[in-house]
């Protein structure tokens, strides 16, 4: 059916593939076909505003088609936004695809505001979508991160042509994982997201004659994050934004107001949503547990959704040769084919097809979750997440820097252990689940440098006589006290290998204010792993109290992010003894 809505260009492209199907009774996977793409096609917002978007669709067939949307800030032309789908090949399927970019960026009118608009634009674009020549009047979402997001606070606004989403890493709860993270500024992603996305906007801020100096300026920044931007204070305000003269990716709303009701907030509002959803995660990935929750709360609204969850980190699935997340190899089985049996695409095409197009895909047969246990290295299929014969079982922190499953005896550990934190010189950060300038990656590495720091404090169990799975939601219960009047509590689990090398699998942070040197049970939540320590490898716990520039440092000083430009040191206790024994809860599988 030939488009009728008004375009900046049209090109046809001939010969494209079908994505290769997964189920014989759907032959035409190896046909090919024309597609006709539709250059920055007005989308007129509720509001009067018009974004734009690139529509792909079958340029042969009769139609009438689904539509898949992605909404992106990153550039519908980009090689982010096209990453996790085969556009060309989905339109050659039968889908109408659309690629728009959000408010206030590249080619879309209106104000850039990280967040702020995209449940109404969401629930605008999906209709529009809906009611384009050729759509079937179904409408489906996918993408990743942000894109992620635009899907569920899409579904959020009730649109009713929306009928399928496949939203990949991305959060739920803004203040855990994105702006903050147990009270601290998730100051590692929140600096460089604002600069990378600030320097596509800048055209927009500057003129020609401007632009030269102020990109050369955000350049300088980027550049400089390690050695003096994540440095700078008040972290809370984050001056490197005033340089640039952009928009924030919400930290300073985030600090001034922490309960504030933000517009992407996914948590608690699921039971708006009518709309089964696909997940995928990955287990170094700093939105990890704002996928799972999405996933378990989208299910408790009475909604169908399958979760996938892999070795990954942020910064993409594996697509080809090892399966190298950090410094551990996982192996060639990370790869597409033995994630989804072959691609992404496919997967996500298969998905679509059932909700979209009435196909038999056998998708809902299929065990709903898949998650890759590490350690074993292995793909295993589950019937639910969390796993119900998961058995929590506490390992507390002994005196002398022991851990075992027993409870300290009673004669033991009166004199609690002690350091001294000095923000002034923090834990440097060293893999985990983030996304930060490039001399920060993400994943498991050697934690070697943080254990020999005298602020880092390591208890460590006598090495496994069988093997044991750890799989789920990972909570530690610190017993604490300061002689400052706030402070922060770190905590890392780490797997150590026969030759002594200690990696991290999950850590946490909580931020305090306290009755200085008052004793105060705390709870860390360090969000979920799957793991399964070899016999002969130890289990490994940090307490400290920084891991910067990931989180922002607290001073001690009581101050709030946005206001402190001082430190001071602070005497820290941990009690391990009979009456408080600090214990971590790791998820037990039973052999």
């Amino acid at each position: 059916m030939p488009s009728t809505m008004p375009m900046a260009d049209r090109r046809r492209l001939c010969g494209v593939n079908r994505p290769h199907h997964l189920h014989p009774q759907h032959p035409e996977g190896s046909e090919m076909s024309d597609i006709l793409i539709d250059y920055d096609v007005d989308v007129p917002m509720s509001d009067g505003t018009i974004l734009r978007a690139d529509v792909y669709r079958p340029g042969t067939g009769q139609g009438p088609w689904p539509v898949l949307v992605q909404r992106s800030p990153y550039g519908k032309r980009g090689p982010i936004t096209k990453d996790f789908i085969d556009v060309l090949s989905v339109a050659a399927h039968g889908y109408i695809v659309v690629l728009q970019d959000t408010r206030g960026r590249f080619a879309s009118e209106g104000t850039w505001k990280p967040f702020d608009f995209e449940v109404s634009d969401g629930r605008d674009t999906v209709e529009w979508a809906a009611k384009i020549p050729g759509s079937n009047g179904l409408v489906g979402m996918f993408g990743m991160s942000y894109t992620g997001s635009t899907q569920w606070t899409a579904a959020i606004s009730g649109a009713p042509a929306l009928r399928a989403i496949t939203p990949v890493m991305t959060w739920s709860e803004p203040l855990d994982g994105i702006h903050r993270r147990g009270g601290a500024t998730e100051l590692g992603l929140n600096a460089v997201w604002t600069l990378m996305t600030g320097a596509s906007h800048l055209p927009r801020l500057h003129s020609s004659m401007e632009l030269g100096a102020a990109f050369h300026s955000l350049v300088t920044d980027f550049d400089g994050l390690r050695d003096r931007g994540y440095w700078e204070l008040p972290t809370g305000k984050l001056p490197l934004i005033d340089r640039y003269g952009g928009p924030d990716i919400g930290t300073q709303a985030a600090v001034a107001d922490p309960g504030a009701d933000f517009p992407h907030r996914v948590r608690g509002k699921h039971h708006d949503i009518a709309v089964p959803s696909l997940s995928v995660a990955g287990w170094y990935d700093l939105f990890l547990q704002g996928t799972l929750d999405n996933h378990v709360d989208n299910l408790a609204a009475g909604n169908t959704a399958k979760l996938v969850i892999g070795p990954s980190q942020h910064t993409g699935l594996h697509t080809s040769g090892g399966g190298v997340t950090g410094e551990v190899n996982y192996g060639l089985s990370t790869a597409p084919t033995s994630m989804f049996g072959t691609s992404l695409t496919d997967l996500e095409v298969r998905w679509f097809d059932h909700w979209l197009k009435g196909h038999d895909t056998g998708m809902l047969e299929e065990p709903p979750v898949k998650i890759f246990v590490m350690g074993t290295n292995v793909w295993r299929d589950e019937n639910e997440w969390p796993l119900s014969r998961a058995v929590d079982t506490p390992w507390f922190l002994q005196p002398g820097g022991g851990l075992a499953t027993n409870e300290p005896a009673p004669e033991l550990g009166k004199t609690p252990d002690d350091y001294t934190y000095d923000p002034a010189d923090p834990v440097i950060t060293r893999g985990g689940n983030l996304f930060m300038s490039p001399e920060f990656p993400a994943g498991p590495f050697d934690q070697a440098a943080a254990e020999a720091r005298d602020d880092v404090l390591v208890y460590t169990s006598e090495p496994l006589t069988t093997d044991l799975e750890v799989t789920g939601r990972i909570q530690m219960r610190l017993y604490a006290a300061t002689d400052a009047p706030s402070t922060d509590w770190v905590v890392r689990l780490c797997d150590v290998d026969e030759k002594g090398v200690s990696r991290n699998l999950a850590d946490g942070i909580i931020r305090i204010q306290a009755e200085p040197d008052s004793v105060g049970a705390h709870d860390i939540d360090l969000w979920s792993t799957s793991n399964v320590f070899l016999a002969g490898h130890r289990i490994r716990v940090h307490v400290t109290s920084s891991n910067f520039p990931r989180w922002d440092r607290n001073p001690n000083t009581g101050k709030p992010a946005h206001e402190a430009t001082t430190f001071r040191t602070a005497h820290q206790r941990i009690f391990c003894d009979h009456v408080r024994p600090s214990h971590i809860v790791l998820p037990v599988i039973p052999q």
